[in-house]
């Protein structure tokens, strides 16, 4: 069976040099033939190959290798994962945000409205009392022209009067007068 995996290793590894010489013959297994030599030297480094186990050695770092690959994987498909949760939050939070922004928003136009139908209904009262004020002036100007008419009226009465009396008016019919004022004024004091 080693014989049958020399030759054919040696087969495949150099067939121009395997069709030249015979490897059933006695003269390629001497030392001279540089075909026997290098197939020789082949076996001997696949023997000592196999014999430090290179390619158990070879698998155990591909392996590691390829378990450390699939826990960097791993690790980046939980980053990822993370990455997406925190931006989830993020879009929620911003979400919620627009949504308080808008109710402030709300709030305060519904709060401009009111101060500004308060402001109108104010206006509305304060416009009634400025009426209502310069009405009283005027009703007041009112009073005082008519009470200083009627007593510029009386004032120009009585001097009217005055005067008619004093031309008409004897001595002794100003004194009776007088004299009844004088008792007339007694009785509303008394």
């Amino acid at each position: 069976m080693r014989h049958t995996l020399a030759l054919l290793a040696l087969v495949v590894a150099s067939p121009a040099l395997a069709a030249s010489k015979n490897p059933f013959s006695a003269e390629f297994y001497k030392l001279s033939n540089t075909d026997f030599i290098v197939a020789l030297s082949f076996f001997l480094f696949v023997g000592v190959v196999f014999y430090f186990r290179v390619p158990s050695l070879l698998a155990g770092l591909l392996d590691k290798r390829a378990e450390g690959i699939q826990s960097e994987l791993d690790e980046a498909r939980a980053l990822r994962e993370e990455a997406q949760s925190i931006l989830a939050s993020y879009e929620r939070k911003q979400l919620e945000v627009q949504e308080q922004a808008d109710r402030i928003v709300a709030q305060a136009k519904e709060g401009a409205n009111e101060a500004a139908e308060q402001a109108k209904k104010d206006l509305v009262i304060s416009i009634e009392r400025r009426v209502q004020a310069a009405k009283d002036q005027i009703a007041s100007a009112e009073q005082g022209a008519v009470k200083q008419v009627r007593d510029e009226a009386a004032r120009i009465a009585v001097a009217a009067a005055g005067q008619v009396v004093a031309k008409e008016m004897s001595a002794q019919k100003s004194g009776s007068l007088i004299d009844e004022a004088i008792k007339t004024v007694e009785a509303k004091l008394h």
